[in-house]
């Protein structure tokens, strides 16, 4: 039996049959992991709980779930009570977690053992992967080549085999962009449907857990466990169905809306022929494609990072070396801190990287008396007029079927120089965090390089079955199955 290739749905009736044992399933992928990590640094550490839990699934202790069985990687931006918790930061570098987040204790309660941390940009600011403390993740398509941000790690993990499922977050595009660039499927849910207790904060108004999975389903699978209402999340909602998976989309007289502002003119030649060509299967299989208008996308870079800065300035003022992570108490020149303010300056300006102090400027700024109704509150009356832009699509559409990114992976190091550069590589993603909607990356194939290519799905808020169970539909007609050979 192929381990590695299993997938996340068939383990645990595999592991319940004792077919298989969690214990093998385990050692089968921290052997894989332990091999090839130092290629690709998608891994951070190892949970070493992990082999107590497999062992106590095989003796009948756990009770079986969902998820029996199944590994799972964990961004390092969810808290795993006993385990490092570092969000990739020097700050936070040796900052053991005292709880679990909500949505990691379903995947627990559910059966799943979680063997790992991944990489990240720290705190989750980035595009690429490469603002981690700890060092850039590599794509395994192209060693020399970014796996996308900031959830890299994530999507590292899943393309190489390292587990078969893993935990992301998506404040951007952060989920959908590296899936899209490591081939495999990452999903984001609407925002509010998975609790964020436990999730270290970037933006709040943003943020949202999602997954990856090398099919729809397998990374449908553990999303379906972690909506689930938390009373300790204000912004957490009952949503309006129960399950994720077992539904089915007919593909005929489904309307699929292509939005004019996404097919824009700096999207690659191979991207360009790929969606048209999957447009093609769509109308030979009965849909529906109309042109839409998502007339204010021009205005999502500016809005989002004005928004997500602010409130990353707020969130991340949090760490200041008092109350937990580095605390830095000494000048360049060795004496001690003169008072609070010049503690918190050396606490503060070692503790984060260049992009983080860059955001955490950005965002005070914009928040500062003079500026605040100029920058901040302009930002979110245009917020609400993106989000009325996909309300208005949807009276046309079942779908909005795009690009991810204009293009494949980029190389590493090849935007790092130039900040606005690497935040335009958003400007198709973070629209759907604006209007806080759901959506997913599903692989479209390869292009003349050899690297993979995403096909973005967005649907309306809380039709989060609707879009799997067509993704579903769309995955059978694209029949993606390449593997990177790393």
């Amino acid at each position: 039996m192929d381990l590695l290739n299993l997938s996340a749905c068939d383990i645990p009736n595999l592991v319940k049959q004792k077919r298989v044992s969690a214990t093998e399933l385990l050692q089968a992928f921290w052997k894989r992991g332990t091999d090839l990590n130092p290629k690709v640094n998608a891994l951070l550490a190892f949970n070493d709980d992990a082999e107590q839990r497999a062992k106590n699934i095989d003796k009948g202790l756990v009770k079986p779930g969902r998820l029996l069985g199944v590994p799972v990687v964990l961004k390092d931006n969810f808290c795993l009570r006993g385990m490092k918790t570092t969000a990739a930061s020097r700050i936070l570098e040796n900052f053991v977690a005292p709880y679990t987040a909500h949505c990691v204790q379903r995947l627990i309660d559910e059966g799943a053992i979680i063997i790992a941390k991944s990489n990240l940009d720290e705190f989750a600011m980035g595009s690429s992967n490469e603002n981690s403390y700890f060092g850039a993740s590599k794509n395994p398509w192209d060693l020399e080549r970014v796996p996308g941000g900031s959830s890299g790690g994530s999507a590292v993990a899943v393309s190489t085999r390292f587990a078969p499922v893993a935990l992301g977050s998506d404040t951007g595009g952060s989920i959908r962009q590296p899936a899209s660039f490591c081939g495999v499927v990452g999903i984001k849910p609407t925002y509010g449907s998975v609790s964020r207790y436990g999730m270290i904060a970037f933006a709040s108004s943003l943020d949202q857990a999602g997954t990856f999975g090398k099919t729809v389903r397998e990374a449908a699978l553990p999303l379906g466990a972690m909506i689930h209402r938390d009373p300790r999340d204000g912004t957490n909602v009952d949503v309006p169905y129960s399950e994720l998976l077992g539904g089915s989309q007919s593909l005929k007289k489904c309307r699929v809306g292509i939005a004019k502002e996404y097919m824009v003119a700096g999207l690659s030649s191979d991207l360009s022929r790929s969606i048209e060509s999957i447009i093609k299967k769509l109308e030979a299989e009965g849909c529906e494609v109309v042109e839409i208008s998502l007339p204010h996308t021009t205005f999502a870079i500016p809005v989002y990072y004005l928004v997500a800065a602010s409130e990353a300035s707020s969130n991340l003022s949090r760490y200041d070396g008092v109350r937990y992570g580095l605390r830095d108490i000494e000048t360049p020149d060795g004496r001690p801190a003169a008072d609070l303010a010049e503690f918190y300056k050396m606490t503060r300006s070692r503790g984060f990287g260049e992009e983080v102090k860059r955001r955490i400027l950005l965002g005070t700024f914009s928040l500062s008396a003079g500026h605040y109704d100029a920058f901040y509150t302009k930002a979110c009356q245009v917020r609400r007029l993106i989000s009325q832009d996909f309300t208005q699509a949807f009276t046309h559409c079942d779908f909005v079927i795009g690009p991810v990114s204009t293009d494949s992976a980029f190389k590493l190091g090849e935007k790092t120089s130039d900040p606005i550069a690497m935040y335009n590589n958003d400007i198709l993603t973070t629209p759907v965090n604006l209007a806080g909607l759901p959506a997913l990356s599903l692989p479209l194939g390869l292009d003349s390089q050899g690297l993979p290519m995403g096909l973005q799905v967005i649907a309306p808020a809380f039709a989060d079955d609707r879009m799997i169970a067509f993704a579903e539909a769309l995955e059978a007609l694209i029949d993606f199955t390449e593997v990177p050979n790393v």
